[in-house]
């Protein structure tokens, strides 16, 4: 059986505009059943059919009460969880989905070329990827650093290298990329996605299919 992704795009606050270009590059991919949704019933319901839920570029609340009961339940048991960009700027009301993203969205410059740098590459979010990652991103800063968290939960996929480009306020140790566990589920993470042409980029589209490969766990 072919596995099933639940893309959320659900926005509350600011909306991305390249929201129907990332949906369709997750089409793309081939590798899944695809339902797409912005009811917050679809998170109410069951989500045991789905190898993993995917947040892409959600902003603002955006779940139910019992939207949030249900995700967690999903998580926790074995689900698998992917946030994309604007995910990070989600949910600030809700203290679990802080814990379960990594982090959470503090600013960003402007959109423009900088360097990442590939930390780890082997996991297939990144195996393809060069050690320095030429990108043309909103480059986001984080309220912590997600590697702080947890005693080591989290592993730092990539990292941006503030001297390529301006505005960036980490410092040295700036992760933007990672994944971890929930108890029992998956969780990828991604700070990159801002534009339209992010999924129109082969190296961008094979970090993101490689990072909901591993969460729905079909990729290792």
């Amino acid at each position: 059986m072919t596995a099933r992704l639940l893309v959320y795009t659900r926005t509350t606050d600011y909306r991305h505009d390249s929201i129907p270009d990332a949906v369709a590059a997750v089409r793309a991919l081939g590798e899944y059943d695809v339902d797409h949704t912005e009811e917050p019933s679809a998170l109410e319901a069951s989500l045991d059919g789905y190898a993993a839920v995917v947040f892409l570029s959600t902003s603002g609340e955006v779940l139910t009460p019992a939207g949030r009961e249900r995700l967690a339940r999903y998580v926790d048991s074995g689900g698998g969880f992917v946030g994309v960009h604007a995910a990070a700027c989600t949910e600030y009301d809700w203290p679990y989905y802080g814990e379960l993203l990594g982090a959470r969205f503090a600013g960003h410059p402007a959109p423009q070329p900088g360097k990442a740098l590939v930390e780890d590459r082997d996991h297939p979010a990144t195996r393809h990827l060069p050690a320095v990652w030429d990108v043309t991103d909103e480059w986001y800063d984080f309220r912590t650093n997600p590697r702080d968290q947890g005693r080591g939960r989290v592993r730092v996929l990539v990292t941006a290298d503030e001297s390529s480009y301006d505005g960036g306020r980490m410092g040295p140790d700036h992760p933007l990329a990672w994944c971890r566990e929930q108890r029992a589920g998956r969780v990828f993470y991604t700070g990159l996605g801002h534009a339209r042409e992010a999924y129109r980029d082969p190296e961008f589209v094979g970090h993101l299919g490689g990072g909901i490969g591993w969460a729905a766990g079909v990729a290792v």
